[in-house]
Order: C-alpha cells, then sequence, then structure tokens
C-alpha cells in the first residue's frame, strides 16, 4: 500500500489480487516465495505417496515370492540382474556376502557379523532413500508461519507510514493496507499447514517401512545364522560340506 494511493482518496479493491498487487515489494516477494514453498511442498507430498506406494507393493511382492518356498538362489540370481529397492536390495546384498564367503574358505570366519553389517548399511540406505526431500516439507512448516509474519509486519508497518503522511485514520484508509499484510501471514499457514500434516503422515510410513525392512533383516540374518551353525557342524564332524548352490537353498 503506497502513501500516494491513500492521500489520494484513490479506492482500494479488497479482493485477492487487489490486495496482492496492492501490498508493498518486501511483502510481494514473501507472497510468491511463499507460493513457490507451497508448490514445491505438494510436489514433493506426491511424488512420496507414488514411491511408498511403489515400494510397498515391491515388498509384498518379495515376500511372497521369499516365502513361497523356492529355491533363495534362483531368487537371487533373477534379482541380482536387475536394480532393487525395499527388501529385494537387503536379500541381494546379504546374499553376496553370503556367496563371497563360501568362495573364499578363509572369510568365513565372523560371516554373521558382516551380513548383519550388510544388512544394516542396506537398511539405512533405504530409509535415507524414502526420507529424502521431507526435510524440505519440515523447514516450510516451521518457518512459513514466520515469513508470513515477517511479510505482515513490513506490511503492517507501511501502512501505517501511508496513514502518517495522509493525516487519516478512517477505517476506510486503514482497512486495505492491514488486509495486505494479513495476506502474507494467511499465505504463509496455507503453505506451512498442509507441509506439516504431511510431513508427519510420511514420516509415519517411513517409520512403518523401516520397520519391515528390520523385521526381514531379523528373520533372514536367522536364517543364515542357521546355514552357518550346520556349515560349522559340518567341519567339525568332518564330514563333506556339499556345493555352495545347496547351501543356498536355505529353509525360507
Amino acid at each position: 500500500m503506497n502513501p500516494t494511493d491513500v492521500a489520494g482518496g484513490a479506492p482500494v479493491e479488497i479482493t485477492i489480487w487487489g490486495m496482492f498487487w496492492g501490498a508493498h515489494l518486501v511483502v510481494k516477494l514473501v507472497m510468491v516465495g511463499l507460493l513457490v514453498a507451497s508448490v514445491w511442498c505438494w510436489s514433493i507430498i506426491i511424488n512420496k505417496y507414488l514411491l511408498f506406494g511403489r515400494v510397498e507393493k515391491s515388498m509384498d511382492r518379495f515376500e511372497e515370492t521369499f516365502w513361497s518356498g523356492n529355491s533363495l538362489e534362483d531368487l537371487f540370481q533373477t534379482l541380482s540382474a536387475r536394480p532393487t529397492t525395499g527388501m529385494a536390495s537387503l536379500f541381494v546384498a546379504a546374499m553376496r556376502e553370503w556367496k563371497r564367503s563360501f568362495s573364499a574358505s578363509a572369510a568365513f570366519m565372523g560371516l554373521q557379523a558382516r551380513i548383519e553389517k550388510v544388512l544394516d548399511v542396506s537398511i539405512a540406505r533405504e530409509v535415507e532413500r524414502l526420507e529424502s526431500q521431507l526435510l524440505v516439507l519440515a523447514s516450510v512448516a516451521s518457518a512459513g508461519p514466520f515469513i508470513g509474519l515477517f511479510g505482515t509486519v513490513w506490511g503492517i508497518m507501511t501502512a501505517f507510514r501511508s496513514i502518517a503522511a495522509s493525516k487519516n485514520t478512517s477505517l476506510a484508509v486503514v482497512a486495505p493496507g492491514i488486509a495486505e499484510a494479513l495476506f502474507a501471514t494467511a499465505i504463509g499457514l496455507f503453505a506451512a499447514i498442509p507441509a506439516l500434516i504431511f510431513y508427519n503422515i510420511l514420516q509415519g510410513r517411513v517409520a512403518r517401512s523401516q520397520a519391515r525392512l528390520e523385521s526381514f533383516a531379523d528373520e533372514f540374518s536367522s536364517i543364515l545364522s542357521r546355514q552357518i551353525d550346520q556349515h560349522v557342524a559340518s567341519e567339525n564332524s568332518g564330514r563333506p560340506v556339499g556345493p555352495a548352490r545347496e547351501r543356498v537353498n536355505l529353509e525360507a
């Protein structure tokens, strides 16, 4: 709101576009920045919903295949030939470490610890992928209202300067400038509230996916641990150990 507008007595149209175009340049920049942040947040939200849908369906399919009783060696050969995500990436990483250890008998000691480490690293990578860009939502949710408030404070200061210049304190003079200033706070809340809501929702889905990954890692680690114990028992008894292909037909 400019002092000349008030001094000349020109009426200011109190509509959304009118409030935007009548606002001070600084307030306009705040509004535009918040609207851009809102669009960015909604693009992240939509992208994350699509990503979580794909990941959850992928984990459901993998669990069905893994516990079907088929050969895990065949499953490993199929999955290792293409990019994997979710539980499949954990399975492929653990199986690669398993096969590398059996290809070199000296590397068999400490295999259980190495497999658990590989699973932990794979889980961390998957969680990091799921959590990527969620920090943007958290930042907009926390900073959006304050940025809007900054625009409001600046707009109110400009409005009071305009009132002082016109020496007119009637409501018709005060209302447009105050409305333009408060519009910045409204846009800040418009950007921050959805960002906060969906940040909490998406973080909950990340936590559920992480719990599923950790549960599978524990179960698969237990299966491999039993195979390791059988291998050690076979070596101690002096019985020959079968080929690696037989050892990876694990009891899923």
